[in-house]
């Protein structure tokens, strides 16, 4: 498509808005742009990433300068994210409820798998339940929002776990011990490091009747946008009506769920595939465990 001195392209989503704005709309992409290039950009990748005339462009980037919302390497000419984008990303942070973004997905995940559908945080080296999603059965779990359990014995605490650092694995372990509360629960450090490493692999926990006894829960980490641990989300059921061999079906659905809460909260791995045209990884949604909140 040929530039002219007006530009000629503004994105889909400036496309479909009927208040469009367009010179709020290309500093938007350019912001887009210089997110999705991971790192920074020369005048010239920026023109080819946005479609819109050079003269236009440089414009822009003087204004956006001029805010700090991007800043220029004096000595390159290169373009980067600016410092005021971070203070802004930060207080949106610290504004969004993770339990309030969660609870759709905890509603399709119990719809898709008939069990309770659990979101908690860890909270001062435990886990706090945020939010609970049951069914409609005969035999219900008895976990309650607001409760606090240990991480090491938990598909949730140990889903958290497998994306801490080893020293804060080991600050949490010597804060709170490894108490047995059934005979399946991991009681040694280098027992819950070797499962932990597990968890990373396969990408999902299982608490096989390690906390409490007839209970099994499988649980997947929800990451935020720095691609830390926000929280985790776990469906947990009756020993009976969650054998082992239904595990791995079960576990696809909170991997999927976890997978989709991590994007809505900004999370973009490397690569993605999921990572749309124009969709900035700027768009951050991570956990404000303020509220109050559960397995």
């Amino acid at each position: 498509m040929p530039k002219t001195g007006t530009g000629t392209k503004t994105g889909k989503a400036a496309k479909s808005s009927p208040y469009r704005i367009q010179v709020l709309d290309r500093a938007l992409l350019i912001l887009d742009a210089l997110a999705n290039l991971h790192g920074d950009a020369s005048l010239a990748e920026l023109v080819d990433a946005v479609n819109v005339h050079k003269s236009t462009v440089h414009r822009l980037l003087m204004s956006l300068e001029k805010h700090r919302m991007v800043d220029r390497d004096g000595r390159t000419g290169r373009y980067r994210l600016g410092m005021r984008l971070f203070q802004l990303g930060t207080l949106a942070v610290a504004h969004i409820n993770i339990r309030h973004l969660a609870h759709p997905f905890l509603q399709n995940l119990m719809y898709n798998s008939e069990e309770t559908v659990h979101l908690c945080v860890l909270d001062n080296g435990e886990m706090l339940y945020l939010d609970k999603v049951e069914p409609n059965r005969s035999v219900r779990m008895s976990s309650t929002v607001g409760r606090r359990n240990p991480a090491h014995c938990t598909a949730v605490g140990k889903a958290v776990l497998a994306y801490l650092s080893e020293s804060e694995v080991d600050v949490i372990i010597r804060q709170h011990g490894m108490r047995r509360f059934t005979p399946k629960t991991l009681t040694t450090p280098g027992d819950l490091k070797a499962e932990l490493k597990l968890i990373r692999e396969r990408q999902y926990a299982i608490d096989d009747e390690e906390n409490e006894d007839g209970v099994r829960c499988v649980a997947a980490v929800v990451k935020d946008f720095a691609g830390r641990p926000a929280a985790a989300i776990s469906v947990s059921s009756p020993s009976f009506r969650l054998p082992m061999e239904k595990a791995a079906s079960i576990a696809q659905l909170v991997c999927d769920t976890a997978r989709a809460l991590s994007n809505e909260c900004g999370y973009r791995p490397a690569n993605s595939p999921d990572l749309r045209a124009g969709e900035s990884p700027l768009s951050t949604a991570a956990a404000n465990i303020g509220s109050a909140g559960t397995k």
